[in-house]
């Protein structure tokens, strides 16, 4: 074959196309179970930081068994569903676009060094330049907020991005979901002002406004439909 004619060209392209394909193919099959692996090992990272615990990551997997109790999926009537449906495996981002009533919604039980039990829900919204999630603990009375994480894709840094920082989620620490019996999201305000309402507030983050909107609007969004679980748990 001529190889300066354009039917070898073409055949040594698709063929260094082909081998190139294959290659990428089977590596990234070969490193799916250990891209699954950290990809689950920093979830766990992260339900541990809305409680306040910061593991080494050599400690991730151990803490969590250590202070993950129990967890399981509630409706939104606050009622267990099929214990056969793992807590971990649901996805937030596709059920915060359901309907309230039709979403799975994951509850991680903690037990700390001291005894105490602490409520973990998962978050998941939007912000000025992509996703945002996080989790949020409760007090064992269901209505007093113990702890929070938030994180992001790609938010401005210095700005929004400030979110995953720890003086922006040590603001929820206190304050509360259930006031006077009514289950009232947190809201996330601007500097110097507060809600219209008398639901407990934070400061948003300076120059982040549309992501602290976010903040406040996932909060909202995902928190609600728990409602009636952590009436129950106040009134426990």
């Amino acid at each position: 074959m001529n190889k300066q004619g354009n039917l070898y060209t073409i055949i040594y392209i698709v063929v260094l196309v082909v081998l190139v394909g294959a290659a990428l193919a089977f590596t990234s099959i070969s490193l799916k179970d250990r891209q699954q692996a950290n990809a689950d090992a920093d979830k766990m990272r992260q339900i541990l930081m809305s409680v306040n615990i910061s593991p080494d990551k050599a400690d991730i997997i151990s803490d969590y068994q250590k202070y993950i109790t129990d967890s399981y999926i509630v409706n939104e009537s606050g009622e267990k569903v099929d214990p056969s449906l793992k807590a971990f495996d649901v996805n937030i981002a596709t059920e915060r676009v359901k309907a309230p009533a039709e979403r799975l919604l994951p509850v991680y039980v903690c037990t700390l060094a001291d005894g105490s039990v602490k409520y973990i829900m998962p978050m998941y919204g939007a912000g000025l330049w992509g996703p945002i999630w996080g989790y949020m603990s409760v007090d064992a009375d269901g209505t007093t907020v113990y702890g929070a994480y938030f994180a992001h894709q790609g938010e401005t840094p210095g700005l929004g991005a400030e979110i995953e920082k720890p003086f922006f989620s040590e603001r929820f620490e206190g304050k509360h979901l259930i006031k006077d019996g009514t289950f009232e999201p947190i809201a996330v305000v601007k500097n110097g002002t507060k809600p219209q309402g008398d639901e407990d507030y934070v400061d948003g983050i300076s120059g982040g406004t549309i992501t602290s909107k976010g903040v406040g609007e996932m909060i909202d969004n995902c928190l609600s439909p728990y409602s009636a679980f952590l009436k129950k748990l106040s009134t426990k």
